[in-house]
């Protein structure tokens, strides 16, 4: 009538079910008429069947529920998911399999803040014969074009983050081998910014104000541009330096400045 079914859940039932093979619900169909069966017409049968026994067929069964395997390979691929899935056995062995998950699915989120906090940034240049503008710390090789600085974070802003943004701008200002005169933030992967976000942004834009430098966003999406303009910062950075792509933000840069920067491609 309410559109649903009554169920139970077992922890040892699924252990040895999973180590038979089992792959769908059929599952408990098949096992509650054995077990009407049973008690129908054999209900002596298991009457002297020790508890070590049934234990004994649990233990070996949730055997096979641990991949060893897979936990090896964790530690050596990537060791933050490794203590992920060893809290998660912690806690189904230690507390109970509901609390178990509970712990995961808390220690899951956790590691998403953790990754979201500090993400990942990265200066910008451009590698000829290769398309595209590419991380400078990984491509050595990169040219940069003097005077401006193309900063990429791959993180929607938020509060958690932001002052981090902040730091690490500032940081790749500082460490710039020029007078910095522009600064394009890559702004694809920026896919939100919150209001503390956006104060950080003010300080931002000050600070880069105070220093006679451009702020430019490129590539920035309609939903944070969207925000920025709620926040009252749309009219702060000016139309004329929200750009399509990369290439017509840089392109707008060589022209304003009048830099001698020719791209390899224009060569």
């Amino acid at each position: 009538f309410v559109r649903g079914f009554p169920m139970s859940a077992s922890s040892s039932r699924t252990s040895v079910a999973d180590s038979m093979g089992t792959k769908s619900q059929l599952t408990g169909v098949v096992g509650a008429v054995g077990i009407v069966l049973l008690v129908v017409f054999a209900n002596d049968l298991l009457a002297n069947l020790p508890s070590a026994t049934l234990a004994a067929i649990v233990i070996t069964a949730s055997f096979a529920l641990f991949d060893i395997d897979e936990m090896v390979w964790l530690w050596r691929v990537r060791r933050s998911e490794f203590i992920l899935s060893l809290g998660a056995l912690l806690g189904v062995t230690l507390v109970g399999v509901l609390e178990g998950i509970v712990i995961a699915i808390v220690l899951s989120l956790m590691n998403f803040v953790r990754r979201a906090w500090r993400p990942y940034d990265a200066t910008l240049g451009r590698i000829e014969g290769v398309k595209g503008y590419h991380d400078v710390d990984r491509h050595p090789e990169a040219e940069r074009i003097p005077g401006l600085i193309v900063f990429r974070f791959d993180s929607p802003l938020f509060f958690a983050n932001s002052e981090h943004f902040q730091r690490r701008l500032a940081r790749a200002i500082r460490k710039a081998p020029w007078s910095v005169r522009w600064v394009i933030i890559a702004a694809e992967p920026i896919t939100d910014i919150d209001t503390t976000a956006a104060e950080t942004l003010i300080e931002v834009f000050d600070e880069l104000d105070s220093r006679g430098i451009r702020l430019a966003f490129a590539e920035l999406k309609g939903q944070p541009k969207d925000r920025l303009a709620t926040y009252g910062l749309y009219d702060r950075v000016g139309d004329e330096l929200f750009f399509p792509t990369l290439g017509t933000a840089i392109d707008a840069y060589v022209e304003d400045t009048g830099s001698d920067w020719v791209d390899w491609s224009d060569r």
